[in-house]
């Protein structure tokens, strides 16, 4: 197993402890550790990445753990910000389907002999969502101090983004897709 897989494994592993810090009531700071073991984990993401092509170590299982390593590190986050009133349901929702869309189109593509490589804006979009839920677990600490809502404006930044970057993959690919030509229909 890679150096980049077993960082990758890591980042899995963090996931449940981050979920005690937030869930488990009266751990004094909790939501700070939580948002101090998400960045870590977040951070490992681009670390885990850099290692692979650097060493030449770009394995298929690699590229199976390393999206699913973040979607699940994302969702859990969101779901329990859900769970404490501090995301909406809707806005959570969006998120998460956006990533079961894009992952379905990956799928598609790869039965078609097709590779759909990141975007920038995808990559745009995923920091932007990893900062959002950082700050939302800091209770918009330092922001608050000044009256910033940054919270909230980095949630609909990350949204518009969650949007605009899933409908680019769409868009970009849709020969994937394939609907078919009128020939098609005739037969």
């Amino acid at each position: 197993m890679t150096l980049a897989s077993k960082i990758t494994i890591a980042r899995i592993l963090l996931i449940p402890i981050f979920m005690v810090f937030m869930l488990v009531p009266g751990i004094p700071y909790g939501n700070y550790i939580a948002a101090f073991i998400f960045v870590v984990a977040s951070v490992t993401d681009s670390l885990d990445g850099h290692i692979a092509r650097s060493r030449n170590q770009v394995t298929t299982f690699g590229k199976f753990l390393d999206p699913l390593a973040d979607k699940l590190l994302v969702t859990s986050a969101l779901i329990i910000l859900v769970e404490q009133g501090k995301v909406p349901s809707a806005i959570a929702f969006i998120i998460v389907a956006r990533e079961f869309l894009v992952s379905g189109l990956r799928m598609v593509a790869v039965t078609e002999g097709k590779v759909i490589a990141a975007s920038m804006l995808g990559k745009i979009k995923t920091v932007i969502q990893l900062v959002a839920i950082v700050v939302i677990l800091m209770d918009n600490m330092p922001f608050s101090l000044i009256g910033v809502p940054a919270a909230d404006i980095l949630l609909y930044v990350a949204l518009f983004l969650t949007l605009w970057s899933g409908i680019d993959y769409f868009v970009v690919n849709r020969h994937v897709l394939n609907f078919g030509t009128k020939e098609d229909e005739t037969k």
